[in-house]
């Protein structure tokens, strides 16, 4: 009864004071999340057992921290409404699962959904918000993933909107990732509700393809890539573009791996790897704990980078009409603004053979009105680095040249000389 008489003098002072926590996640959320690769199959000693993959591999010392259980790990209400963990799967329950994964010096992260049952079929938290925020923070819950199954007859806005008070009632911080789909459009209202949101439909682990599931649709990392373009405005600090967890080591190439998690670091996407940490090839590790790679997606600025030019870059491919290089589709130029008026680069290869590259610094000319940056190539010069190779790759003073593989990328980080 307690319990009971504290939610509603929650739900009696939220209209007043309900927010979302803000100062979190002030750069894009890294964590690690169980659906792209267990789905429902989720019980406390995988999450143990990932917990402490994460701090030992090498991923907590490169900055990811989020241990999420995804869908399926909910069992019944109790007869006052309380949800309460699945037994089987999870006998010692959530606040000793949750303690275990803050003893290894991470934060715990769980998963609901707006509508009355989630997308597993579980017990959501349509008409249980404040007992279900209640009961999170008693958890020590530190990061919610809210999705949007059974949504249809709500209004978006409003139901997100329910649960950040609910959440900013129960008192603990905790960070509201909004996974609406992008179906009404949430960058346009959801930067004071959500640390993050949804921008589109599930990723699937294929680098460019369209999975028709008859009802819904799931994509690939260039089909998500390509729905971003024209959303870099809406994010910012403490409130990001979501193109979806990371598939990066459940089945795509090396090659694509590595354009699938640079392009994201590019859109200053949260980092959420969906993959298997207790068994991880060296390249995937590799890959996903990068840390010059991530420093382009954590950098203090915030800001997504754009499409420089897809019709700027020349192939240099033995392909000749009237003794004239020939332009192929293709390949694209990236920028983004970094901290210190420094830059990065991405040359995204989207061809299933490689291409080569010619870039004379002197005759092109960065300017972003977004983030009023310009990078004057013909008056400063930069210093070059190769991310992926951790190497430097020269400067600005002589033409870039270089040979992108198939389904891959070059990744630069240019710094003022």
């Amino acid at each position: 009864m307690k319990r009971i008489l504290s939610i509603l003098a929650c739900v009696a002072c939220v209209s007043a004071h309900g927010q979302k926590f803000e100062q979190l996640d002030q750069t894009p959320q890294m964590g690690w999340n169980s659906w792209n690769k267990f789905q429902c199959d989720v019980n406390e000693e995988l999450i143990r057992e990932t917990a402490a993959a994460m701090a030992t591999n090498g991923m907590k010392d490169a900055g990811y921290q989020y241990i999420n259980i995804d869908d399926c790990w909910q069992g019944q209400r109790d007869a006052h409404g309380f949800i309460q963990p699945d037994p089987k799967r999870f006998p010692s329950g959530m606040k000793a699962l949750a303690d275990y994964v803050h003893s290894k010096g991470l934060k715990f992260g769980i998963y609901s959904d707006a509508g009355a049952k989630t997308c597993g079929g579980r017990p959501a938290s349509r008409g249980h918000e404040y007992q279900d925020a209640l009961t999170y923070a008693q958890w020590g819950v530190d990061y919610l993933k809210y999705d949007w199954c059974g949504g249809e007859d709500l209004k978006a806005q409003g139901a997100y909107t329910t649960m950040r008070d609910a959440l900013y009632a129960a008192g603990r911080p905790i960070v509201f990732s909004m996974c609406e789909w992008g179906d009404n459009k949430p960058w346009l209202w959801a930067k004071d509700i959500g640390h993050s949101w949804r921008t589109t439909t599930d990723i699937t682990p294929c680098f460019d393809c369209d999975v028709d599931h008859k009802t819904w649709h799931q994509w690939g990392v260039l089909q998500i890539l390509d729905a971003q373009k024209p959303l870099r405005k809406y994010a910012g600090p403490g409130h990001w573009n979501d193109p979806d967890m990371l598939e990066v080591g459940n089945g795509m190439s090396v090659n694509e791996d590595r354009a699938h998690f640079s392009m994201w670091c590019m859109l200053a996407a949260p980092l959420i790897s969906g993959n298997d940490l207790r068994n991880m090839s060296k390249e995937t590790l590799g890959i996903l704990a990068n840390k010059e790679v991530i420093a382009v997606d954590q950098d203090v600025l915030g800001i997504e980078a754009f499409v420089y030019s897809k019709k700027r870059c020349w192939m240099l491919e033995h392909l000749f009409i009237r003794n004239k290089t020939t332009w192929k589709d293709g390949v694209e130029i990236w920028f983004k603004p970094l901290g210190g008026d420094s830059w990065a680069m991405c040359v995204l290869n989207r061809n299933k053979e490689a291409k080569k590259i010619s870039f004379d610094w002197k005759k092109e000319k960065v300017a972003d009105s977004f983030s009023k940056r310009e990078a004057h190539f013909d008056t400063t010069t930069y210093s070059l680095r190769n991310l992926w190779l951790k190497a430097g790759a020269g400067d600005t003073s002589k033409t870039l040249k270089a040979e992108v593989p198939d389904h891959d990328v070059l990744m630069l980080r240019l710094d003022k000389m």
